[in-house]
């Protein structure tokens, strides 16, 4: 992650600034997308040279409703924040990059997807999408990240290093959350916001995004039911009978559930981590289910009311959020390289791995999630298991993620990281 020399003061770079810098010379509008506050603007900012921002400038939006070309002139890049509001800007900026024939024109930022009826001609060759996430450890400068993803998946040997954080630290790294606004606030000032961050999805957004009204206490039981099964392959009717198990007299049913589920997934509140189909060696049978995961762990947290003393107390349930906060920095890093992110699981639980990192040659990675330094020799044992007898093609690099203090590799070739000593 490079620094721009036009980087604005106080503005904390981001791993998605460089890839925004790229795509601005290639193509001629940069889509960000992500969740609310999770810091689409600021880092859209740091390369726009105009901005017209649609949920707080009023004669704005009015006059992109009336034609969205109104808003289009000013200089370049043209920052168009939360284009979402008015749908037809897609087309309107797709024909507009048509006409001026020049990369950088534009960058769109959203934090919800249109709905599927609102028609939209392919952007491709014209407009680039970006996906932002919450911010990982490494750009809250927790992380030094010397052992790289990016470098694993060429297959080039890791660094070794200690790292001081301890599973209290972690706990509170699960509570706060990566929310750019709460970089330096306490955990008291981060469950404030948090809490205010969902009310808002539950009471306002996610009927917005649907086009009808919710009911608010089906979707925040339907919420809770999620969080509860974090980092685990879970069916909608499997959260279903969980929300109904959190209270009897009212609770979601499937046909209900399902419009929350798509409205939380155009929120991007929503991050599920999709099961793996590799090639197999075996007639093994895999699990199609997602693992379910909301898109910072601190979501999750803020919904089962764990602060970080209670979280310690429920190892458990510590251990499932630490796996999400793994699965949300992981997945950040693999992005930059151009590689996803999956997690494997046999139909009868004969073997599972916590994430796989694909990049789209097929190179890969397998990666084990455990807090403790006692689960080290099972979790590598599992990670080999799947390397040697289950897919065809040999992983790059075998490793298991920890909340311990010491990367090293072992002499069976697994490597063993601290999550706050990992990087893009």
């Amino acid at each position: 992650m490079k620094s721009s020399k036009s980087v604005r003061y106080g503005y904390v770079p981001r791993i998605a600034d460089d890839a925004l810098a790229k795509a601005l010379k290639s193509i001629g509008a940069a889509v960000i997308v992500g969740p609310k506050a999770c810091g689409k603007t600021e880092t859209a900012r740091q390369r726009a040279s105009s901005e017209v921002l649609l949920d707080v400038d009023v004669e704005a939006q009015r006059a992109a409703s009336v034609d969205p070309r109104l808003i289009l002139p000013g200089a370049t890049p043209r920052l168009i924040d939360e284009w979402q509001r008015e749908p037809m800007l897609w087309d309107a900026v797709r024909r507009e990059v048509d006409v001026r024939r020049s990369p950088g024109q534009f960058i769109l930022t959203g934090s919800a997807t249109p709905r599927d009826e609102v028609a939209r001609h392919s952007g491709a060759g014209r407009l680039g999408v970006l996906h932002m996430r919450p911010m990982t450890l490494f750009e809250q400068r927790i992380s030094p990240g010397i052992i790289s993803i990016h470098a694993l998946l060429n297959g080039e040997a890791p660094s070794t290093g200690t790292s001081a954080l301890d599973l209290a630290a972690y706990s509170e790294r699960i509570v706060v959350g990566g929310w750019p606004a709460l970089i330096g606030q306490s955990v008291g000032d981060a469950l404030a916001f948090i809490n205010g961050y969902i009310d808002m999805i539950i009471d306002h957004d996610i009927d917005v995004v649907s086009g009808a009204r919710r009911n608010p206490r089906m979707v925040r039981r339907f919420l809770q039911a999620y969080a509860q099964l974090t980092a685990h392959p879970s069916r909608l009717s499997t959260i279903v009978d969980r929300a109904r198990g959190i209270t009897e007299n009212e609770a979601p049913s499937r046909w209900t559930a399902e419009p929350y589920l798509d409205a939380l997934c155009r929120l991007m509140v929503v991050d599920d981590v999709e099961a793996w189909n590799p090639e197999l060696r075996s007639r093994t049978r895999l699990m199609t289910t997602p693992k379910r995961h909301l898109v910072d762990p601190s979501l999750a947290a803020a919904l089962m009311e764990c602060d970080p003393a209670r979280l310690l107390g429920d190892l458990n349930t510590l251990g499932y959020l630490f796996e999400s906060l793994a699965a949300r920095d992981i997945r950040v890093y693999a992005g930059q390289g151009g590689a996803s992110v999956y997690h494997y699981r046999e139909r009868g639980g004969e073997l599972e791995v916590d994430l796989i990192v694909e990049r789209r040659d097929g190179a890969w990675i397998g990666i084990e999630v455990k807090m403790g330094s006692t689960q080290v020799d099972e979790a590598a044992a599992d990670l080999l298991r799947l390397a040697s007898a289950r897919v065809v093609r040999p992983p790059v690099a075998l490793l298991v993620v920890t909340a311990t203090q010491y990367a090293y590799r072992r002499q069976d070739g697994v490597v063993v990281a601290p999550l706050a000593l990992l990087g893009p």
